[in-house]
């Protein structure tokens, strides 16, 4: 795992105490990406279970993973696909 994906994890980590998280870094698939270059922000797919997420709609689940990662932009994140699950119990 690199570096900057080890620093969403742990950030995610914190803010939502998973159930479940897997962060993969794909900014190899976006090599030449012109506005990740300069930002030196890569492109990242979370996907993350959570009771945090309970009783939530995805659109809501989904922005607050992004206000979490919001201080990793555009340093660590240039770009980021979002997965989240709520918990069953």
């Amino acid at each position: 795992m690199s570096q900057k994906a080890e620093l969403i994890q742990r950030t995610l980590e914190a803010e939502f105490n998973p159930e479940s998280i897997k962060i993969e870094d794909e900014s190899w698939k976006h090599a030449g990406h012109a506005a990740a270059k300069e930002s030196g922000g890569g492109h990242f797919t979370v996907q993350i279970k959570s009771s945090s997420f309970n009783g939530l709609s995805r659109m809501q689940s989904h922005r607050k993973v992004m206000q979490a990662l919001k201080p990793l932009f555009p340093a660590t994140i240039h770009a980021v696909s979002i997965r989240t699950e709520a918990t069953t119990s």
